[in-house]
């Protein structure tokens, strides 16, 4: 590398980090070997099973050394010699949170700490109330936020289809499981939701989409109006039903440049079309998306779906669900025709300590760089027939990831009034089986609530604050690579993020690096223009240090360099 390279590279206020003289070759360590690890019937002895642990030793202390390619926090040590007295118990939070059930050796209390700490962060109006519908209801899920965004589907697809609620509706009898549908039929559509999401949503909604069986716009488009879709494709000019909501287009006029949030203009023009049919609508919003990092800007979707909700009779609906037997009216249920989901497996987790800084920069020492909007519980829009209307229903945010957990985890939230009666009541768990999986994982409350009992809000804001300004960082010092040694490295990063994305480097540094990768057609359906891109998280456990040393490689990598 030339002293010229070497100065470019350096940090804009500090000495480079960068070694001086950087490996030409990079060697990303060995695989684990599954030989090692054969169970025979008699066993293994103590030798041969000590020297198999000590393998996957090194091999995880070698790996988290070098991880920055994806949103997981690393180097949690720390927790582990607290924590690691509770391995002898077989820990199991079984069935609802709020209620401790049958199964003792359980950790719910701790559970409910960590919900009500990030309901507060939230602005979830009030503590867990199963008499309130307007409090808070969650669980923390035993999977990341695939679990949480599942569990939203799930529920927004029984609310918006009309089954019965965890509170029935007031009646005479009890209320019915199901509920049937409009008895005239004046509406067809009334209980067939339809999903919208974006193009640069996790892949776990189209997971989701599949097993439980709910329709996004694309499916519904194509089968029920198929020349009718109100988008035009900015490449073939056409009006076609795109798989996912497009997002927002960069300055080649398509997405694959753009920030990686939602198209509002798109979602709110696809939204309407369905309304207008009748149909109660699912929405999903990222905070914090998997490639770009993106912040998808949950008020201004909000601002301008909630008319269109209140033109379609969406904001406040009849749900008929049976008839009353003395007088042989129907019995009506008022609930809304629309679900907001936040998917903010990465986001929910610092989201709230940025808004802190931004309200008040001077108790917090620090300005952000971009101010978040509202995404929250919190977030509330005035109507003319409805007053204050509460916009955001669910939100899930993943335990591993920015907070740091050894396993995924996580933490589903909604409030009362949108729970839906679970579908079996087994006495034997001695609590309502309201959560997606049976048992649950009663390690993950502790390594939470170990957690958040470190970290105050300022040290939670001193965290998000060094990630934004390193991703900043690594930015820049990508820039001058490219400019000084001649060679195109496409670095970006979204505005507010903490990843850059850059030109996929060879498979000895995506290997030793854990580098994410995804190939982007820069013209849609022409091979010539692909471009394969990776990133960087900058996670709590990614220092200067870190990049400085990824850099250094990727300064001599062949790929790169295009020897």
């Amino acid at each position: 590398m030339s002293p010229t390279a070497s100065a470019a590279l350096a940090p804009t206020a500090a000495p480079s980090a960068v070694p001086t003289a950087a490996p030409t070759t990079v060697d990303p360590g060995p695989e684990l070997d599954g030989r090692d690890f054969a169970l025979p019937a008699g066993g293994l002895d103590d030798a041969q099973r000590l020297r198999a642990l000590d393998t996957v030793d090194e091999y995880l202390t070698r790996k988290r050394k070098h991880l920055v390619g994806y949103q997981a926090t690393q180097d949690m040590q720390g927790t582990a010699l607290d924590l690691a007295r509770f391995m002898p118990n077989n820990i199991n939070n079984l069935g609802d949170p709020f209620q401790s059930g049958g199964y003792k050796p359980n950790t719910k209390v701790v559970e409910r700490a960590v919900l009500d700490y990030y309901a507060k962060l939230w602005h979830a109006e009030r503590p867990h109330d199963p008499a309130d519908p307007e409090s808070y209801w969650g669980y923390m899920l035993s999977m990341g936020s695939t679990e949480g965004n599942m569990y939203a589907l799930w529920n927004a697809r029984d609310y918006l289809s009309g089954k019965a609620l965890i509170q029935p509706p007031a009646a005479p009898f009890d209320a019915v499981r199901y509920v049937k549908a409009d008895p005239d039929r004046r509406n067809p559509n009334a209980h067939h939701p339809v999903a919208f999401y974006s193009e640069d949503t996790h892949y776990s909604f189209a997971k989701a989409v599949a097993v439980l069986g709910v329709e996004t716009f694309h499916a519904v488009g194509l089968e029920k109006y198929a020349d009718e879709c109100p988008l035009t494709d900015p490449v073939t000019g056409l009006r076609s039903w795109p798989t996912e909501v497009p997002s927002r287009p960069g300055p080649s006029g398509l997405p694959w440049d753009g920030p990686g949030e939602i198209d509002v203009d798109a979602l709110a023009a696809m939204v309407e079309f369905f309304a207008a049919k009748g149909h109660p609508i699912f929405v999903n919003l990222n905070l914090g998306s998997t490639f770009k990092g993106a912040h998808d800007n949950v008020r201004e979707v909000c601002e301008r779906l909630l008319p269109i909700f209140e033109r379609y009779g969406l904001v406040r609906r009849e749900v008929v669900y049976g008839t009353d037997p003395k007088t042989g009216e129907p019995l009506v249920d008022l609930r809304r025709g629309f679900w907001i989901h936040v998917d903010g497996a990465l986001g929910a987790g610092y989201a709230p300590f940025l808004r802190l800084a931004a309200e008040e920069p001077a108790k917090y020492g620090w300005t952000p760089e971009v101010e978040l909007p509202e995404f929250d519980f919190g977030l509330r829009l005035p109507t003319a027939e409805h007053g204050e209307v509460d916009m955001v229903s669910s939100i899930a945010m993943s335990g591993h990831k920015w907070a740091g957990a050894p396993w995924p985890c996580g933490i589903y939230m909604t409030k009362v009034k949108y729970q839906i009666s679970p579908p079996s009541q087994p006495d034997y768990i001695g609590a309502p089986d309201t959560t997606f999986a049976g048992s649950r994982n009663g390690f993950s409350p502790l390594i939470l609530w170990d957690h958040l009992s470190r970290y105050s809000y300022q040290d939670q804001v001193d965290r998000i604050r060094e990630a934004q300004e390193l991703a900043a960082y690594l930015e820049r010092r990508l820039v001058a690579m490219e400019r000084e040694l001649g060679v195109e490295l496409w670095p970006a990063r979204t505005p507010g993020a903490v990843t850059v994305r850059f030109r996929k480097p060879s498979p000895e540094l995506v290997a030793k690096w854990s580098l994410s990768s995804q190939d982007v057609l820069m013209v849609p359906g022409d091979e010539a223009t692909r471009r394969s891109y990776v990133h960087v998280f900058v996670m709590p456990s990614v220092d200067r240090a870190k990049l400085d040393a990824l850099l250094a490689e990727l300064a001599e990598d062949p790929a790169i360099l295009g020897r």
